[in-house]
């Protein structure tokens, strides 16, 4: 059976064969990284320790593989300098067609784009006991289509989790459970383009895939002006709707001003407009005191939505609205019976929740992200001047201000080393009322442990001095 691992930030298959089946799997899959390019040369591998752990064979195996490749000339160990991949010309296999810097973009080495967690680091096991315990006491008609709000346990669940975390003002009965954030979105699309709005306006930096989908329901969105200070939501008029990250943008890292949050509630209040508020990171605060939802301040003008993407993995397909009561039935409708959530998936988060795993989780996730952004900027600061850090109070990511004209070819460097990297440009609305500038958007929370020395050693090398 071949097994995809991608805990190294590459993908390795494992063909086991006999008793030495893992070895010689981890020894083939590393030389091709290495002989393809997708491990770049001076790359440093992960301790057999912290590889084994991640791939879940003994450390024996692995140490035995590196030293193999060690034999061979792929890699290079010294000691206090770890397991590198040898400074040497990487030749393509023949016959290949395929050029190698492209072969190095289509499957990086390493990748701190931002919008994903370590997924090696989720709760397996709690989240097992949690399934168990939840299908043990499932009644049968619960495993029916039901609410297409969503289960009541997990609507319950939610409702007091986010008024003590968030601030949210959440009554279970205006919670509706999505398959993550843009399927939110798109609900929220069709009601509000079905209740007469032709414009939401969305910032002047965020995620393009969102306008899209707001776009595809026949909303047009317009850009929000963005300066030094953040969004500014004074100049909203008469859009139907206004989608904001306040709590932390995306990607700038910046909370909206409190100025700005109480101009954006009134502007709902007085021409009854909604705000999406997107709290996307929510959970993640570091230096400074959690900013509370939006929400809080206006439950009847503000849509809050959420998602368990960023706290456990993107692929459970989990989301939540807390609606204005007056918005519950025509989203439900929206939403109907067919496309729905599963029900198990639904039980189990709401187990997760009520037995303080989730909370236990996010806590350990909190120091570990913490401890990873700590060493981003450590290391950037010892790169010199010409690079700056900024939004790093909060979230999983931070943006890497760059000397102006450096952004394009930092990018292209980061490509050859087998490094994937989204700069600032990329997150940029076309109709952006904002000052274009070079920088970074650096997702250090996605690579696994073993990966992250690697990658930050990579971004490293990139970097303008």
């Amino acid at each position: 059976m071949v097994k995809p691992w991608a805990n190294l930030g590459i993908d390795l298959h494992l063909e086991p064969v006999g008793s030495a089946g893992l070895r010689r799997g981890l020894t083939d899959a590393l030389r091709d990284a290495v002989r393809s390019g997708r491990l770049a040369p001076g790359t440093r591998l992960p301790s057999s320790r912290s590889l084994a752990a991640d791939l879940g064979i003994a450390r024996n195996t692995v140490a035995e593989a590196y030293t193999d490749l060690v034999a061979e000339g792929w890699l290079t160990a010294r000691q206090g300098s770890g397991t590198r991949v040898a400074e040497r010309v990487v030749v393509p296999p023949s016959g290949s067609d395929t050029p190698l810097r492209r072969r190095r973009l289509d499957h990086p080495a390493h990748s701190l784009i931002p919008g994903a967690p370590d997924l090696s680091a989720f709760p397996r096991a709690e989240w097992l006991k949690a399934a168990r315990r939840a299908l043990s006491v499932v009644p049968s008609h619960a495993l029916g289509y039901g609410d297409p709000r969503g289960r009541t346990e997990l609507r319950t669940a939610l409702a007091g989790y986010l008024a003590r975390s968030r601030g949210v003002r959440a009554d279970p009965e205006a919670v509706l459970i999505t398959a993550g954030f843009a399927h939110a979105l798109r609900l929220l699309g069709t009601v509000l383009r079905a209740r007469g709005a032709r414009t939401v306006a969305v910032e002047s930096y965020g995620v393009d895939a969102y306008r899209r989908l707001l776009q595809d329901s026949g909303l047009s969105t317009p850009a929000l002006p963005y300066d030094e200070l953040g969004t500014n939501t004074r100049e909203l008029g008469g859009h139907g709707a206004v989608l904001l990250t306040p709590a932390h943008q995306f990607p700038m890292g910046v909370p909206l001003r409190s100025d700005q949050r109480a101009a954006v509630v009134d502007w709902a209040r007085r021409t009854g407009g909604l705000v999406l508020e997107d709290d996307y990171d929510g959970e993640f605060r570091y230096d400074r005191q959690p900013v509370g939802a939006l929400q809080g301040l206006d439950p009847d003008r503000v849509v809050y939505l959420g998602t368990a993407s960023k706290s456990l993995a993107p692929g459970l397909r989990l989301g939540w609205m807390v609606l204005p009561p007056a918005l519950v039935q025509e989203v439900a409708s929206a939403k109907g019976t067919v496309d729905t959530v599963g029900v198990l998936e639904q039980l189990t988060l709401a187990e997760f929740i009520d037995s303080g795993a989730y909370d236990r989780h996010v806590r350990s996730a909190r120091l570990r992200y913490r401890r990873r952004r700590d060493a981003v900027a450590e290391a950037v600061a010892d790169r010199g001047r010409e690079v700056r850090v900024t939004g790093i109070a909060a979230g999983l990511h931070v943006v890497l201000r760059l000397p102006p004209g450096t952004e394009q070819p930092v990018i292209e460097a980061a490509g050859r080393q087998g490094l994937a990297l989204h700069g600032l440009s990329w997150y940029r609305h076309p109709r952006a009322v904002a000052e274009p500038r070079d920088a970074l958007v650096v997702g250090y929370a996605r690579p696994s442990d073993s990966a992250w020395a690697g990658a930050l050693e990579a971004l490293c090398r990139v970097l303008p001095r």
